[in-house]
């Protein structure tokens, strides 16, 4: 089945801990770019598009050959960037691809976009998870976990380690 849900990457300029983040060279083409590239690639998506709210990026994927909406420059998350363009647009599926994640394989944006082809009412929004592999990266603040059920439903996201190790504890990797 090929083309059923529209990516929508949200991108801003004006990120807290790398402003231009979205517009960083990878092996000279934009980080945006090369997300773009590979949501391109994967075979359940029909469509995708960048929703930003910068010019600079607008121009960038544009000059790419990519399509790329303005969005308000009010909003405080990228969902609600990906929520104003999907509102724009007729797709029954939306699937939000993160921008900063330039080497996303294809195949994990088709994973986010199968549970919800199954006509399951019960599944109304799906999200991809893997384990983790690396001790450290249970402390890793950059890597979301998620607790699920026994059906595969996500239970708990945090940033944290599940279940948190109290400082007192006295765990470490180190």
């Amino acid at each position: 089945m090929k083309g059923v849900a529209v990516a929508i990457i949200p991108a801003r300029y004006s990120s807290t801990r790398l402003p231009g983040k979205s517009l960083l060279p990878l092996a000279k083409i934009p980080m945006i770019v090369r997300v773009l590239e590979q949501a391109s690639r994967a075979r359940l998506v029909s469509r995708v598009i960048v929703a930003t709210d910068d010019e600079r990026i607008l121009e960038a994927v544009r000059a790419h050959g990519g399509e790329a909406l303005m969005t308000s420059p009010g909003h405080t998350s990228g969902t609600d960037r990906v929520a104003e363009v999907a509102a724009q647009i007729d797709s029954e599926f939306i699937v939000n691809v993160q921008g900063d994640e330039p080497l996303i394989e294809p195949s994990t944006i088709d994973a986010a976009i199968k549970p919800l082809l199954l006509g399951d009412s019960l599944v109304q929004i799906s999200t991809t998870s893997e384990p983790i592999t690396i001790a450290q990266d249970v402390f890793n603040p950059s890597i979301v976990k998620v607790v699920t059920d026994a059906h595969g439903f996500a239970l708990y996201f945090s940033r944290s380690p599940i279940p948190f190790v109290r400082p007192a504890a006295g765990l470490t990797l180190d």
